[in-house]
């Protein structure tokens, strides 16, 4: 004889709401007995009468997707209550963007490496292929050593720099070199 408790369980809405669950219970496809803190942020964030209402609303095949989404902005708005995913999405961006700016110092580092002569010598680091607006800069500075014997193309003026976001754990970071604090 098969036990009826596992069939009978109730979803985490319901055990959280402390309400029978019945067989059409619009939260039991998405919010299933063992994920209970699922619910609980979503519950809070958003309301359980609102996310009912929400699902009414939106078409089968759609809510699964919607449930996810109101799962990760509730855990988000759990974790940060200001901003919520919009805080992280921003912090990444702003990474993005400081790499993307290292990465073009990093080109405009190899390019000048190349404009001194530093082709010449072997290498045991690969070269980098430079984005496209500074492939047009290549291309002349490949022209320029062929026919001219190279020669001052690209200079970085000393004081140039370039701004890095430090988040707030990351006080101490310097992202020119020496680590953190310099200590290393």
């Amino acid at each position: 004889m098969a036990s009826s408790s596992s069939y009978n369980s109730p979803c985490a809405a319901c055990k959280f709401l402390r309400r029978k669950c019945t067989p059409g219970c619009i939260f039991s496809p998405y919010f299933p007995p063992e994920e209970p803190q699922k619910f609980a942020n979503v519950h809070k964030i958003f309301g359980a009468s609102n996310v009912s209402k929400l699902l009414h609303d939106v078409p089968p095949h759609q809510r699964e997707d919607a449930v996810n989404s109101l799962a990760y902005e509730a855990e988000a708005r759990v974790r940060d209550p200001v901003y919520g995913c919009v805080g992280a999405i921003t912090f990444l961006q702003r990474q993005v963007d400081r790499l993307q700016k290292e990465l073009d110092a990093a080109n405009a580092d190899l390019i000048r490496y190349a404009c001194n002569g530093g082709l010449h010598q072997p290498s045991t680091t690969p070269m980098v292929v430079p984005p496209p607006r500074q492939r047009a800069a290549v291309v002349e500075l490949n022209r320029r050593i062929a026919n001219e014997g190279g020669g001052g193309f690209y200079q970085t003026p000393s004081s140039f720099s370039f701004p890095y976001y430090n988040p707030p754990w990351n006080d101490h970071y310097s992202p020119h070199g020496g680590g953190f604090g310099g200590s290393i």
